[in-house]
């Protein structure tokens, strides 16, 4: 570990979060950087609506990067920021530099927030079994925030062309 900490999980497991939260903190950096793509790149009739939702979709996601990178902080680790890091270590797909319209970013973004929130969940029960409930209530809290940001893309999505059940 980087820092000394008096937080009383063994150096091992604190390791061990530490990557779990910087891998999420990496898919969160790279989320932030698609949302901003999108908000800069989208075209059509609905283009200010969207535009502001990307940016508003877009803090939303700069907190969750916020405060992963402190609990890694809190834990001794040091949270690697750099774009070349976030970039080698993000799960999500790449964004589709041909997305132009309302509904190609609507998806693009609907799929970055999908993925973020299920490896959120993922890390949920790891955290758990490694004994820290703190970094286990900040995955439930993100997964959460990142589920009602990836709803209201997809109501978005629904105005487009929405059906009954959607998968």
């Amino acid at each position: 570990m980087a820092y000394t900490t008096k937080i009383d999980l063994p150096p091992l497991v604190r390791e061990q979060l530490v990557r779990l939260l910087q891998q999420r903190l990496n898919d969160a950096i790279d989320l932030a950087a698609q949302l901003k793509h999108a908000h800069w790149n989208v075209k059509g009739p609905q283009f200010f609506q969207l535009h502001q939702v990307f940016d508003s979709v877009h803090d939303e996601v700069e907190g969750a990067v916020d405060g992963l990178a402190k609990r890694i902080a809190a834990l001794g680790g040091v949270a690697d920021g750099r774009l070349k890091t976030a970039v080698k270590g993000s799960s999500l797909a790449e964004y589709p530099m041909a997305a132009k319209g309302g509904a190609a970013h609507l998806d693009a973004v609907s799929a970055g927030l999908s993925r973020f929130g299920e490896g959120l969940r993922q890390d949920i029960d790891v955290a758990c079994h490694l004994g820290d409930a703190g970094t286990s209530h900040l995955f439930a809290q993100l997964s959460r925030e990142s589920d009602q940001l990836l709803w209201l893309i997809e109501a978005h999505l629904c105005d487009i062309g929405c059906t009954e059940a959607r998968s």
